[in-house]
């Protein structure tokens, strides 16, 4: 894949940079965007690149949409509503309500319900788990978790041993939604047919948000410098496009990293659609 450079005269590259700083307005002051790509579904040819896009972070939430593959392949989902689980005394709750109830398929893609994917993880066990993701090529594929706590089926993908870059992110999407992952296409379809949806600015837009703190020395969490991440694509009249967005914090700030960024890009989409 390869970006698209404008052309030798000053005036489109004018207009890019211009476009650029209007591109994050829409972003909190204490937020940093360090990425944003949009690409062909298809093709997986990137249309738009700006920021640092090949620095591997945490994925956070975004990672559900690869269990959700493995987990229809393997039949441990079977649809958007079975299996229902419901949350135990002990396990993540930090969630609210949405959290400490009953939970599908379809409500743990959309309410990121962390203790539905570990409970996936554990199904699968350590070597089925590990397995599968390296045969995503999913990052650095690396889900062992801390280093001494053996909590990979817990915790990996939330600042943790997996990591990925906003290239990668726009190359496993490319993969799922042709169906080139290894797994059964009936399992990339439903997994695909778990993201969120919204209407934006005549697009339709479906992805998964995604927000964690990084830890420091001593384990705690640094919550100033969060990591908002937004992946997913949007379709308008036969036009598909994939649309990965990353952005840290630089200060403390309410609510979800994920999801501000997530309504950063969505404010910002006219702008952006008037770049293709």
């Amino acid at each position: 894949m390869h970006p698209v450079h404008p052309s030798g005269n000053h005036a489109p590259m004018t207009r890019l940079i211009v476009t650029f700083f209007l591109l994050f307005a829409a972003l909190p002051a204490a937020a940093q965007p360090l990425c944003l790509m949009v690409a062909e579904a298809e093709t997986g040819r990137v249309l738009i690149e700006d920021g640092r896009c090949d620095t591997r972070v945490t994925p956070a939430s975004t990672f559900k949409l690869a269990p959700a593959v493995i987990g229809f392949d393997t039949g441990l989902l079977q649809d958007a509503d079975r299996p229902l689980m419901t949350w135990q005394p002990g396990e993540p709750d930090w969630g609210g309500a949405a959290w400490q109830s009953d939970v599908t398929p379809a409500s743990w893609m959309r309410d990121s319900v962390v203790w539905y994917s570990q409970r996936l993880a554990r199904a699968l066990g350590t070597d089925r788990f590990a397995g599968a993701v390296r045969a995503f090529d999913y990052g650095n594929a690396d889900v062992s978790g801390d280093p001494g706590y053996d909590n990979g089926l817990e915790r990996a993908w939330i600042a943790s041993s997996l990591a990925i870059s906003p290239r990668e992110q726009v190359d496993f999407l490319h993969r799922l939604l042709t169906r080139q992952l290894p797994a059964a296409p009936s399992a990339q379809a439903r997994a695909e047919a778990l993201a969120t949806r919204h209407a934006v600015a005549g697009w339709t837009f479906a992805g998964k948000t995604g927000g964690a703190y990084p830890r420091r020395a001593d384990r705690s969490f640094d919550y100033a410098r969060g990591w908002g991440w937004y992946v997913g694509w949007a379709e308008r009249d036969g036009q598909r496009l994939i649309v990965v967005r990353l952005a840290q914090d630089t200060e403390r700030l309410p609510g979800s990293p994920g999801r501000r960024s997530r309504d950063a890009l969505f404010a910002d989409w006219p702008q952006i659609a008037r770049r293709l």
